[in-house]
């Protein structure tokens, strides 16, 4: 028996436009001798849906448009993900389309409510498994978390299934497919039952999907392997004991996390349809990245890079900047500050007068530039992409309405040092930023002869604490007994804590860890709370 895996992009509330999707995915099914198609969790509504599933109206369109969908399928059978309501209770859902109509409705009965899930806000939990027959095979029907706990998995057995199929939107985060192999293993070795793993792939504001859906055997080896972050409809002969089809690639880690960016960002940009990005390009290693992910996100002509430099930029990056722009095809503007920061000076001068110059005058140049690169999105359309980093975001290394000012926040989930290796992994694919951009001691370049160590800890430092502290909840003690100085980890403690305030007016940014300054970050803004240290 031939199963189609649906592994789709959809867009949260557009009915319409991902029943057509879903639609299309049948049509290559059929083409192709299936018999049965399979879309993702929440396929027809998106994911996440968040408050959207409160409204009345929301919960009606998805119903009608699945009613539509179910009388496409008249000689081949589709499993898809949606909400579902019974009377003011809701579910998340999958259903069996089949003969023309809803065969079978099944209900998720395992619900996250950890990190960026928070669905018992929003759904009841199922009681009952769903097991229903394609030529002769049964197939048991799950959803995402279901297969996380044993009981759903034994459930399905119990009720005369040969294979579990579960429907996936899963976050992606870079330790998130290991997690599924070793967990989805788990469950096959105790119901000895092979498994189908269908999975979502695209952004959704901060989170992307990875795709990557997977087939394991009886044994926990994979018959089947989809590529990751790429759409795919890949067609797998279920015979014997086990789902078979073809086998990706593997891929390195930075590469995938590479994807992810090109992916959270292309799709934040067109399915709120910006025209382009623009972004302040300032010869540093951020904004080469930044620029590099866009470029090849959305292709050269819809990216806008704008050097401003200030009498503190360093030659080196005015040449580097350009560049960069050249090669990479992209538009190019310089505009100069220097006018407009004497014009602000002057004005203050009379309130400031016998004060020194201080990160008051810094800020003041990030300021000057955040307002024209809005300037210039509010007369164009396109959307400004920061270039700070995680490394940055933890400690407050920003400037609020200045270079934190904008739409998207590509790369707000990197530290620094996975800064370097994603620039040096695309230079190996092709050369886009100059080795001496990724070679020069890192700097904001906002007074004379400045580095960013002149004020942090080394970033192989401050990267480790602010994942072990931000990421994991170590405290500082325990990071300290890993070997690391106890003064440098309480000073990057204390820039995390003091600087919550300036976080949350952060744009939202594509989340690659099991913790981001987004959806699972949820520390006050307020608090007497000092780590011991």
């Amino acid at each position: 028996m031939k199963i189609a895996v649906a592994q789709i992009n959809m867009t949260v509330g557009d009915f319409a436009g991902n029943a057509d999707r879903i639609r299309q995915a049948v049509d290559a099914a059929r083409a192709q001798g299936a018999r049965l198609v399979v879309a993702p969790e929440l396929a027809l509504s998106g994911y996440p849906p968040e408050d959207l599933l409160l409204r009345d109206d929301f919960n009606d369109q998805c119903v009608a448009e699945l009613q539509k969908l179910a009388t496409y399928c008249l000689d081949i059978a589709l499993v898809v993900g949606h909400p579902y309501r019974e009377g003011r209770t809701r579910y998340n859902a999958a259903s069996l389309l089949r003969h023309g109509r809803i065969e079978q409705i099944y209900f998720k009965q395992r619900l996250p409510n950890y990190q960026v899930f928070d669905e018992k806000r929003y759904f009841e939990t199922g009681n009952r498994p769903c097991v229903f027959e394609i030529e002769g095979r049964k197939i048991g029907l799950t959803i995402c978390e279901d297969l996380w706990f044993p009981e759903p998995a034994a459930q399905a057995k119990a009720a005369g299934a040969e294979l579990l199929l579960s429907i996936n939107a899963s976050p992606y985060n870079r330790n998130k497919l290991a997690e599924r192999y070793s967990v989805m293993g788990a469950r096959v070795k105790e119901t000895g039952l092979p498994l189908l793993y269908v999975h979502w792939v695209g952004g959704q504001d901060e989170l992307v999907f990875d795709g990557a859906s997977f087939a394991m055997d009886g044994t926990g080896a994979l018959t089947y392997q989809a590529e990751t972050f790429q759409e795919a409809l890949d067609i797998l002969e279920f015979e014997g004991s086990a789902a078979k089809g073809t086998m990706a690639p593997p891929l390195t880690e930075e590469e995938v996390i590479y994807r992810a960016l090109m992916t959270g960002t292309r799709d934040y940009v067109n399915k709120n349809g910006f025209p382009g990005v623009m972004l302040g390009l300032s010869g540093g290693i951020d904004s080469a990245l930044v620029l590099a992910i866009a470029v090849d996100a959305l292709g050269p002509d819809r990216v806008h890079a704008v050097m401003m430099p200030s009498d503190y930029t360093a030659s080196m990056s005015i040449e580097d900047a350009r560049e960069m722009a050249k090669l990479q095809g992209v538009k190019y503007t310089e505009i100069a500050i220097k006018p407009m920061f004497d014009a602000f000076r002057a004005a203050l001068a009379p309130s400031f007068e016998g004060r020194a110059e201080d990160a008051t005058e810094e800020n003041l140049q990030s300021r000057i530039r955040g307002t024209l690169l809005m300037a210039m999105s509010n007369k164009f359309g396109s959307i400004v992409v920061t270039t700070g980093n995680k490394s940055e975001m933890a400690t407050g290394y920003a400037t609020l309405y200045g270079d934190m000012a904008g739409g998207y926040a590509v790369i707000k989930d990197i530290v620094k040092t996975l800064v370097y290796r994603l620039s040096n992994w695309r230079n190996s694919k092709g050369r886009v930023i100059p080795q001496r951009v990724i070679d020069r001691a890192p700097s904001a370049e906002l007074k004379p002869d400045q580095t960013d160590q002149d004020t942090l800890p080394p970033y192989e430092v401050l990267d480790v604490v602010v994942e072990k502290y931000m990421e994991r909840d170590m405290t500082p003690e325990a990071i300290a007994s890993l070997g690391y100085d106890i003064e440098a980890i309480r000073q990057v403690v204390r820039l995390i804590r003091v600087n919550e305030y300036k976080r949350r007016q952060a744009p939202p940014g594509v989340r690659i860890t099991p913790r981001s300054f987004g959806k699972d970050w949820r520390y006050p803004i307020t608090s007497g709370f000092r780590p011991k240290a």
